[in-house]
């Protein structure tokens, strides 16, 4: 008979935006941290942790002197479930958003490696967000918050609990709010993961003064060949019907590259399409002004192709810097070790150009990026710099006519932050890093 480990990590991260006091009066965050009680008192009630074992975490306990970046990374790295309290200030903060960003990482690489739903984010209304102020990651948040009454909804919970008239619709939304919290944690079981250091880490909602307004496109364009095509001799279980479900990590990620990095650009607050690199070739012909960033996912078994190696060679030509490349190479394919140098060197004979292209961290995306936790940690910054690259070209070609028109807003997700991934990865060009 096996014993299954008792699991005492916090059953839920309680994040929200500080409000600055005013007036010399009472602590603004105190009706916060009162939600926060009772919610830990409903949880511990509803569970079997055992006394001392922490229900819930809000950064308020941080002590004075703790290193608050460690302590925030180990915490949302460890916690069961995510509860972001929503309010107009919760979408301004830029420690909110990274707060966001550190847990939705451990739920994508969650789905990758199991093709299993994952979604522990239980959002609270602090106070109501009007849906056109919301940004898409909270926007996509299947949810509905009616099921913690009609009060709650037109008022939210600083309303219930700031006034004693509605004190039986407070108690009932928090009761409830703490039982999906206790049921999502006990049905979803999202595994540790690897703690961020949020000094480093982007914001779930964009750059910091970036806003919320209008569509940010990011294409995610993939030459991989299909099951179909394969070279001689390669193996197929890296392969699909189409490109779209090449999977290089596998077997250790479940679910093909393609939908794993659009999670991953999504979760920086970016509208994503996902296309076959051949999909319009005569769309690529010639120069033209940028209408999206784009990363391109190459997996370099598809140089044997010979028709596709002339189109990479052609893109190659066109020199377009907001299109930055990313080559996954799975350490453990025994068959791309074998043919790791040939295949590198087809590469930069045919794409020299994108090769060198960027930053000194996209160059090393270029040379191969060699697991999923690599893949998850370098996306964010290729991500920036090609939007980067947009906004700069991009202003190279004005419309037709001359006129100088209003263009979407884009910004990088890091704003001026600058991120760099530690690889800790020995296949990963440490001096690129």
């Amino acid at each position: 008979m096996t014993h299954q480990r008792a699991d005492h990590r916090p059953y839920f991260f309680l994040s929200y935006a500080h409000t600055p006091g005013y007036g010399g009066g009472s602590d603004p965050d105190m009706w916060v941290e009162r939600l926060f009680q009772d919610l830990c008192g409903h949880v511990m009630a509803m569970t079997n942790l055992p006394a001392g074992s922490p229900a819930g975490f809000m950064d308020r306990e941080i002590r004075s002197g703790e290193g608050w970046s460690e302590r925030l990374g180990n915490v949302l790295a460890d916690c069961r479930v995510f509860v972001p309290l929503f309010s107009p200030r919760y979408f301004a903060s830029e420690m909110c958003g990274k707060e966001w960003y550190a847990f939705e990482q451990r739920a994508i690489h969650h789905r990758a490696r199991s093709n299993q739903p994952a979604e522990a984010i239980v959002p609270a209304l602090w106070v109501p967000v009007p849906p056109s102020r919301l940004p898409g990651p909270a926007e996509r948040l299947q949810f509905n918050h009616r099921d913690f009454g009609e009060r709650y909804v037109s008022d939210g919970l600083y309303g219930l609990i700031k006034l004693t008239l509605f004190a039986q619709d407070y108690e009932q939304a928090v009761y409830h709010l703490a039982k999906r919290i206790v049921h999502v944690a006990d049905t979803v079981r999202i595994g540790s993961g690897r703690p961020l250091d949020f000094r480093l880490v982007p914001s779930a909602f964009g750059a910091p003064g970036g806003g919320t307004v209008g569509p940010r496109p990011m294409r995610i364009t993939i030459a991989a060949p299909t099951r179909h095509d394969l070279p001689e001799g390669r193996n197929p279980e890296y392969y699909g019907d189409n490109p779209q479900e090449w999977n290089p990590y596998h077997p250790a990620s479940a679910r093909p590259l393609a939908y794993v990095a659009e999670e991953l650009v999504r979760s920086l607050n970016y509208q994503v399409v996902v296309a076959p690199f051949d999909e319009e070739p005569g769309q690529r012909e010639g120069k033209q002004s940028p209408s999206t960033p784009e990363i391109l996912l190459v997996d370099r078994w598809v140089l044997r192709d010979e028709e596709l190696r002339r189109r990479l060679a052609a893109f190659d030509r066109e020199n377009r810097p907001w299109v930055t490349m990313v080559v996954p190479w799975c350490r453990d394919d025994h068959q791309g070790r074998e043919a790791e140098t040939e295949l590198t060197e087809i590469l930069e004979q045919t794409m020299p150009a994108t090769m060198r292209q960027g930053r000194a961290l996209c160059r090393t995306a270029a040379k191969g990026v060699p697991s999923m936790e690599a893949f998850g940690r370098i996306l964010p910054q290729v991500v920036e710099v090609a939007a980067q690259q947009y906004l700069r070209h991009a202003e190279a070609y004005p419309p037709a006519g001359g006129r100088h028109s209003e263009r979407t807003r884009l910004t990088g997700p890091m704003g001026s932050t600058r991120f760099i991934p530690d690889m800790h990865d020995p296949a990963m060009d440490a001096e690129d890093v």
